[in-house]
């Protein structure tokens, strides 16, 4: 996996991630530290661009959540509890509420299936024009 990060302004600062390749458990942590160091240096909303991300397994759901929660500035679960990261996300899916500071841009069919069927592409605004996502923040 490759990540590239960028800058655009909407009405606010947003940094636009690119995710190239395959996320899963191999790498899924190399998503997660980057976010981590992107909120530590002022970095609130994010757009995670999907359209050359070829592949996502489990882990990847589990990297999605947690840049979903250090957005929020809350920590996420260590994914070394295994099914406590897991747990995490079907608590909060039940709250209903849609992440605001992280957002999908053009999820490749495969990785918008994986979404679709585990429920977290409800979970996240997802868009297919990079204006217009970066608008919406």
């Amino acid at each position: 996996m490759n990540l590239t990060t960028t800058q655009a302004q909407g009405r606010v600062p947003v940094t636009v991630v690119g995710i190239e390749g395959e996320l899963d458990g191999s790498n899924f942590q190399q998503l997660i530290n980057t976010a981590r160091d992107m909120y530590k240096a002022g970095a609130r909303h994010l757009l995670l661009d999907m359209s050359k991300m070829t592949y996502m397994s489990s882990a990847g759901l589990v990297a999605l959540h947690s840049t979903a929660l250090l957005m929020r500035g809350e920590e996420p679960p260590s994914p070394e509890h295994g099914w406590g990261a897991f747990h995490a996300i079907t608590r909060d899916q039940a709250t209903g509420r849609v992440h605001q500071a992280v957002k999908l841009l053009s999820p490749q069919p495969r990785v918008e299936k994986t979404l679709t069927m585990t429920g977290l592409k409800e979970f996240f605004e997802v868009h297919t024009d990079l204006s217009a996502a970066v608008a919406s923040f």
